[in-house]
């Protein structure tokens, strides 16, 4: 099919910038190339083993099993997708545990200057939250990465307990994103044939009773219409969800999802791609394909994790690759934004800005040890001049 360009405006978070569609739809006429990032050239590790450009700095948060710094509370192991909220004069940043039966999702509450205010539980007793996504009334949706796995809405502020949101489907969960505008919530589903949905609440805000609706167009689809056709059993038994609507679209392991003003961006592991569908028009195209990479040159590869900055800017983590969040820009540029050193058998998962753009979060789930069950699990800090 004729590729077509889809990304317009942008703005991600709070006091964000606007990019003009024009912007975006000359940046991606073609793919995203490699190029000169924005921040210029990784210089040597800090001391926390993290290659950042000049002028950023870093610190851990917490690590697996030991308690958070100046908290009673113990870090929960293979930390995974995350997401900051406002709190206060501070913020929380929210953090799944992708663990089996024992999953759930802890908090850390940052005061205003950064110092750690407290850390505490918010959801437990789920298995393998893996990814989510926040919503516009303030809470957090942690999704179980298994066969029949569930969505759960929980409170980042704590004092609540997460609730189950079965009516957004049974299937291998991924990320959550919220498109106010059309008032659904993308969500995405990691299978080597996986599909993309999305929950169409009968109340915005209420995320209890909807309907769950697959992506669909012509097989093979990477570029032009497409459309949404509702899930005939939204529970998937006996038959898995992907499977129930023919002309359903496949994504080969659905990841991380990011909604931004019209463009619902989401990301496949297994074939290193970063898709944007335009909501507006209702269409598909590929933002970013490392088999597009000339030479076999990709810098970035185990497509994961995605998050937004005020800027415009995307900023993709990999699972394995070489451990770098690479950032893509409006002018079509991907390109490394950090490197995590001698951390080759981890990930990188839950890239997620502060309210007001200045500091990012993410967690190295294995950390150094590589351990499977993710005991070795690090989350990070950065400040530094990140572009608004």
């Amino acid at each position: 099919m004729e590729r077509r360009t889809i990304l317009r405006t942008a703005v991600v978070g709070a006091g964000a910038a606007a990019f003009s569609g024009a912007l975006w739809q000359n940046a991606f006429a073609a793919t995203a190339q490699p190029g000169p990032g924005p921040y210029g050239n990784l210089l040597a590790a800090d001391g926390n083993g993290i290659q950042l450009p000049a002028g950023f700095t870093s610190r851990i948060i917490a690590r697996s099993g030991q308690r958070v710094a100046g908290t009673s509370y113990t870090w929960h192991w293979a930390p995974d997708g995350g997401a900051c909220f406002p709190a206060g004069n501070g913020w929380i940043y929210v953090s799944n545990s992708e663990i089996p039966l024992v999953g759930g999702a802890g908090a850390v509450r940052f005061n205003a200057d950064g110092t750690i205010a407290s850390a505490y539980r918010i959801l437990s007793g789920t298995n393998v939250n893996c990814a989510g996504g926040a919503t516009p009334w303030g809470t957090w949706l942690s999704c179980e990465e298994v066969p029949l796995g569930r969505v759960f809405e929980t409170w980042p502020e704590g004092g609540r307990a997460g609730e189950e949101r079965t009516r957004m489907g049974r299937f291998k969960h991924e990320a959550a994103a919220c498109d106010p505008d059309r008032r659904v919530v993308y969500l995405t589903e990691d299978e080597g044939d996986g599909c993309f949905y999305r929950f169409v609440p009968d109340t915005w805000g209420d995320l209890r009773t909807g309907r769950v609706q697959v992506l669909c167009g012509p097989a093979g689809t990477l570029s032009g219409p497409v459309t949404w056709q509702d899930i005939p059993d939204r529970d998937g038994i006996p038959t898995p969800t992907r499977r129930q609507v023919g002309a359903a679209l496949h994504f080969d392991g659905g990841e991380g999802c990011w909604y931004d003003n019209g463009v619902c961006y989401f990301t496949t592991k297994g074939d290193n791609r970063v898709w944007a569908y335009d909501a507006v028009n209702q269409q598909i195209d590929l933002a970013y394909d490392a088999a597009r990479i000339p030479g076999g040159a990709a810098p970035l590869t185990g497509v994961d994790n995605i998050t937004g900055a005020g800027s415009g800017d995307l900023y993709v983590a990999e699972d394995g690759g070489n451990m770098e969040i690479n950032v893509i820009t409006p002018d079509g540029v991907v390109a490394p934004f950090l490197r995590i050193l001698g951390q080759a058998e981890s990930e990188i998962t839950g890239p997620a800005f502060t309210p007001d753009g200045t500091r990012l979060y993410f967690s190295s789930q294995r950390g150094t040890s590589g351990a499977s069950a993710g005991s070795g699990g690090i989350t990070y800090e950065v400040r530094g001049p990140f572009r608004s």
